[in-house]
């Protein structure tokens, strides 16, 4: 999935070019494991007393989601890389041992 498909939004707070890169540069690692995404969705907020960062995936026939909170905007972008990888790295094991079992039953 190329970054053309990436769409980053922000509530409550001013996306710089800065925060933008490390954005992308964070989540370079999830989105070279997503070949068959149509899009990702990240999502970046502020509240009183937490920064949120969330991200959304689309892949074929389902939508993946993960959060995370953290008191530095940073911080919340680092988290969220790790769960989005870890969640990604999880559903195309599952597809790939679907694949596979799919085949052993047909032989």
């Amino acid at each position: 999935m190329s970054s053309a498909n990436l769409s980053i939004n922000a509530h409550r707070l001013e996306l710089t070019p800065a925060i933008r890169e490390y954005v992308l540069k964070r989540l370079d690692r999830v989105l070279r494991h997503t070949e068959g995404a149509t899009a990702a969705i990240v999502n970046l907020s502020v509240e009183p007393l937490k920064h949120c960062a969330d991200i959304t995936v689309r892949v074929p026939g389902k939508e993946l989601f993960c959060e995370s909170v953290a008191d530095d905007l940073y911080a919340a972008i680092d988290a969220l890389a790790d769960k989005a990888d870890r969640m990604v790295l999880k559903h195309k094991g599952k597809q790939h041992d679907r694949s596979h079992s799919a085949r052993r039953a047909a032989v």
